[in-house]
Order: structure tokens, then C-alpha cells, then sequence
């Protein structure tokens, strides 16, 4: 399958690793994603003021935000043997930790859910790793980046499903969803595995990509910060909205007077993922490094305008529920999807630096889940005391607002770099 592979013509090589890299992550989504189908009102043994589900998901992004911390240093000198085993291996753990979630009782399964994270949380620099540094890498990353918007409403509906038409519990209902996916795992592994790595057209174009050390990663950061906290500090902003919008979907779609959102999850989304990816595909065009660079942060700011737009229109009456749900959710992933995509493999292309997009997409994770956490309580404890949707738009104004700024401040980094070279 590797020789065919090598062999290919680009679109039948697109879409053979495309596909197999969005079904190993949509597959990941099934022992991530289910817990936020279910409501968990009125559960038995739970004695805190913090809510149940609240605090299950927070307990998963922890545990997902460790990983993305300890991430930082094994993604980025992980390389290329036994991937394939690492992410089977990790998604096991992680159903593990599902099943002992529905044995042990409250509180005590609330742990359940961070030991499920860790794990979960090294699964996409394993994957996106086997896309990097091509030619194609931005049709690579926009399937891919496609398990974002679709496969999160795929696995919530499918929760749905069991517990309201195959009477499985709240607790049991996420262990079963993963599950259901195993056998699209598996599959999807033996896909990855065959796929061969960057030809020398692709390392020419793109630059070589390697396992950096302590030093490595130093000396990037340190050379490129004035782009890097910026780009951080909207990605932590990003994360963090685009958590609690994915989390807490079935809430706000009931404030907004929607009942049957088990179809709802999956409907909206799809107008999402078609408007963004085939804007992230687009790049593929454009072979100046540094001018697909400023597109990519252009993408950013324009999503941005198009979260707070949406908001504002919907807040006065412009535009229906459905049509703002599906507007600002296209805003949100078009800034969101280029950094899991193609915004750091441009940025080591434009460089040519030592590096890999592992590096920077989880440097950028570490401190975004803890933005995501930061969100969940002050909804939960702030005096503000907000109804979901006003805090929903809340968050959505200050999110735009900041991320256009701060795609601003990253790319005048890189144009005076390349005007002072």
C-alpha cells in the first residue's frame, strides 16, 4: 500500500490519507466527546455547589491540558516509529477510564474523566504528524480539521441515540459510544500506517521536519515570541469558546428553544465544516510560504468579524437562532481550524528552521485547555451569574474582539522579520 501510495496521483493520495487521518480522530472524539450529550441532573452522591456535568468536563480538560503540557516535549521528539501502536494504545487507556466511570460511583468517577484526557490528549500530534510538510498539507489538514466541526456532533447524536432509544444510562452511555467506534479505529490506524513519508519535492518546498530537542525548542520560541504570544494568547481565547459552544451544546440549543438536539448537534455543523475547510483547502494554491502565512492570519481576523457580526445580527433580531448558531460557528472554526491546520506548518516553512507542527500546536494547547477551564468556572462562580446565552454572546464579543488583535500583532511580527532579512 506504501509503494501505491508513493505512486499516486495527488488527489487519490489526498484522499486516501485525508480519510484515514479523519477517521482515526473522529474515532478519537467517540471516548472524548459523548459525556456532553447526557444532562447528569440530580445525581445520586454528589455533594458539591459545582455542577455534575461541569465538573466532569473540567476533570476531562485537565487531564487533556496535562497532556498537552507533557505533549510539549514527547510530540515534539516522538518522530516517526511505532505511531501507529502509541495511538491505539492511548485510546484503549482512555475507554478503560469510560468504563470505570459507569462502575464507580459518585464522586469518586469524577477522576475517571481526567485519567480519560491524558491520554486522549497526545492522539493529534501522532496523528497530524503523518501530515506535515507536504505539498498538499493544507487539503491534509482541512479533512482533518474536519473531526472538529463534524465528528463531535456525529458522537454527541450517536449518545443521544443510546440513551434515548437503547436505554443505556447516562453513566454507561460514553463507554459504549467509543465502543461503537473501535472497529473505524483500527481501520483507520492501518490506513496511517501506510502512508509514506515527505518525497524531496515536499521537503524543498516545505523544509525537512525532525524531532527537536530542549535546545531546539528554545531557540525558536525565543526567536519568534513576538508572533507566538499573540498567536497563543487568541488561540487560549479560541479554545476556551469553542469549548464551552461544543460542551455545552445541548444547553444552549434548549435556550434557544430547540427540543430535538440530537439532530441539531449534527445538522449545524455540517454548513460549518463545508464554508471553513474548503477555505483552509484553498491555501494549497498559494506556494509563496510567507503570503499564504498573512492569508492564514487574515482567515483568523475575518472568523473573528464573523462571530462578533453573527452575535450582533442575532442579538437584534437579524437573523433566527439556527442561522446565528451556524454564522458564528463558521467565525469561530475559521479562526480555530488554521492552527491545527496549516498556520505553524507555513510558519516553519517561511522560517526554515529546525522544527515539526507538534511543537507549536501543543505549546499552544498547554495554555489553551487551561483558558477552556478558566471559562467553565467562571460560569459556574462568577457573580455575573449569566443565562447561558448571554453568557455565550458575552463570550463571543470579547473572543473576537481579542483575536483580531492578536492575528494583528502576529502578523506585523512576521513582515517586519522578512522586510529586515
Amino acid at each position: 500500500m506504501t509503494a501505491w501510495l508513493e505512486r499516486a496521483p495527488p488527489a487519490l493520495f489526498c484522499a486516501f490519507a485525508g480519510l484515514a487521518a479523519l477517521s482515526a480522530y473522529s474515532a478519537m472524539y467517540a471516548f472524548r466527546k459523548p459525556i456532553a450529550a447526557a444532562s447528569f441532573d440530580h445525581v445520586a452522591g454528589w455533594p458539591f455547589a459545582l455542577d455534575y456535568k461541569t465538573a466532569l468536563i473540567i476533570a476531562q480538560t485537565l487531564g487533556y491540558a496535562f497532556s498537552k503540557i507533557v505533549g510539549v516535549k514527547l510530540i515534539a521528539e516522538f518522530g516517526q516509529r511505532r505511531r501507529g501502536v502509541a495511538i491505539l494504545g492511548l485510546i484503549a487507556a482512555a475507554w478503560a477510564a469510560l468504563v470505570l466511570f459507569a462502575i464507580l460511583p459518585a464522586p469518586w468517577n469524577v477522576a475517571c474523566l481526567f485519567l480519560n484526557g491524558v491520554p486522549l490528549g497526545l492522539i493529534w500530534g501522532l496523528v497530524i504528524s503523518y501530515l506535515e510538510g507536504r505539498r498538499t498539507s493544507e487539503v491534509l489538514g482541512a479533512i482533518l480539521c474536519a473531526s472538529f466541526v463534524i465528528s463531535s456532533g456525529v458522537v454527541k447524536s450517536i449518545g443521544r441515540i443510546l440513551l434515548d432509544h437503547f436505554q443505556v444510562t447516562e453513566f454507561w452511555m460514553p463507554a459504549a459510544t467509543g465502543a461503537v467506534f473501535f472497529p473505524l479505529l483500527i481501520i483507520a490506524v492501518m490506513g496511517l500506517s501506510a502512508i509514506p513519508p515527505p518525497n524531496e519535492a515536499d521537503k524543498a518546498q516545505r523544509s525537512p521536519r525532525s524531532p527537536m530537542d530542549r535546545t531546539q525548542r528554545r531557540n525558536f520560541v525565543a526567536g519568534h515570541w513576538g508572533a507566538l504570544v499573540p498567536l497563543v494568547l487568541a488561540y487560549v481565547l479560541l479554545t476556551a469558546f469553542r469549548d464551552f459552544r461544543d460542551n455545552f451544546a445541548a444547553e444552549i440549543w434548549r435556550a434557544l428553544g430547540y427540543r430535538n438536539v440530537a439532530a441539531m448537534f449534527t445538522g449545524s455543523e455540517l454548513p460549518v465544516a463545508v464554508v471553513t475547510l474548503a477555505a483552509v483547502a484553498a491555501l494549497i494554491k498559494v506556494r509563496d510560504n510567507l503570503k499564504a502565512l498573512m492569508l492564514v492570519h487574515g482567515m483568523i481576523g475575518f472568523g473573528a468579524v464573523l462571530l462578533a457580526g453573527s452575535t450582533i445580527a442575532q442579538t437584534m433580531g437579524l437573523i433566527d437562532p439556527l442561522s446565528w448558531m451556524i454564522l458564528s460557528g463558521a467565525g469561530l472554526y475559521m479562526a480555530y481550524v488554521p492552527y491545527n491546520a496549516v498556520l505553524f506548518d507555513r510558519m516553519i516553512a517561511v522560517t526554515r528552521e529546525t522544527g515539526n507542527v507538534g511543537f507549536l500546536i501543543y505549546l499552544s494547547d498547554a495554555t489553551g485547555y487551561a483558558g477552556s477551564v478558566g471559562l467553565m468556572l467562571l460560569r459556574d462562580f462568577a457573580t455575573l451569574h449569566a443565562d447561558w446565552l448571554g453568557f455565550f454572546r458575552d463570550a463571543a464579543y470579547a473572543t473576537a474582539a481579542l483575536c483580531a488583535v492578536c492575528a494583528a500583532l502576529s502578523a506585523r511580527h512576521f513582515l517586519r522579520n522578512h522586510r529586515a532579512a
